[in-house]
């Protein structure tokens, strides 16, 4: 059976440190600068920055997107995009 959304980010959300959640709901600021330390992309951690720069970064570390580019995550991650996370903090 393939994993739902919910699923996958409850195992992106374990594999960095932080929580599982019961509801389905998107990641919090600190969950995404998390998972933004699980694959290296560099943040200001005592002001995160915007949820979509995050997004971006996260994407662009694991070749997702071709650039940093914070206009095209304005957008709370896809199941595809959530798959790529899980596989390569898998992978780790």
């Amino acid at each position: 059976m393939t994993p739902t959304v919910n699923d996958l980010r409850n195992e992106i959300r374990v594999a960095v440190g932080r929580y599982e959640r019961v509801e389905s709901t998107a990641f919090t600021k600190e969950a995404l600068a998390a998972i933004c330390d699980a694959v290296n992309y560099d943040i200001e951690t005592h002001t995160l920055p915007p949820k979509s720069q995050m997004r971006s970064g996260i994407l662009w570390k694991l070749d997702v997107l071709d650039e940093d580019d914070p206009d095209r995550t304005d957008r709370p991650f896809r199941k595809d995009e959530l798959e790529s996370i899980a596989a390569a903090l898998d992978a780790e």
